[in-house]
């Protein structure tokens, strides 16, 4: 049984009208190429390179639009991108640039993509990896250069404007 796909893109008011005009649907937008999507939608080359990542991330179940930006702010645009990469590493990463530790959750949602880059598989949801996950990290633990501060604290200074 083939699953439904949903994908959420924040578009411009402009941009959702240039995709109407050409009888678009959000979907459809992955049945076009990035330099085609700029002529479509009259944007940057950036601009349509990161609303077809945006779609393309979204084709992975239970990937939504803010695990795509999160793959895109780590310089992938493309599934195909993930081939080869580890995602436990990628969590680390991750994890280094936004300068906090995050929610488990996230590391599964990285060895998903990259287990659907390397296998093709569509099959699996990110919740299939926490095993492997919390396998891995009772075995092997986190880098010394972890960030200290988790997000949900992050999140509560920014909420009490600190």
């Amino acid at each position: 049984m083939k699953q439904k796909i949903t994908i959420k893109l924040n578009l411009t008011d402009t941009e959702k009208q240039r995709l109407r005009a050409s009888k678009v649907s959000i979907s459809g937008i992955l049945n076009f190429a990035v330099d085609e999507l700029e002529v479509m939608l009259g944007v940057s080359p950036e601009r349509a390179r990161e609303i077809h990542a945006l779609a393309e991330f979204q084709t992975i179940p239970s990937v939504g639009i803010r695990f795509a930006e999160d793959l895109i702010f780590m310089g992938f645009y493309t599934i195909e991108d993930l081939k080869g990469k580890d995602g436990a590493k990628l969590t680390d990463e991750y994890e280094r640039k936004k300068g906090y530790w995050i929610d488990p959750c996230v590391e599964d949602q990285f060895r998903l993509a990259v287990y659907s880059a390397r296998t093709s598989d569509r099959t699996k949801k990110w919740w299939d990896f926490t095993e492997e996950r919390k396998k891995y990290r009772s075995e092997k633990g986190y880098p010394a250069s972890r960030p200290r501060k988790a997000w949900h604290e992050t999140l509560k200074q920014a909420h009490e404007g600190k």
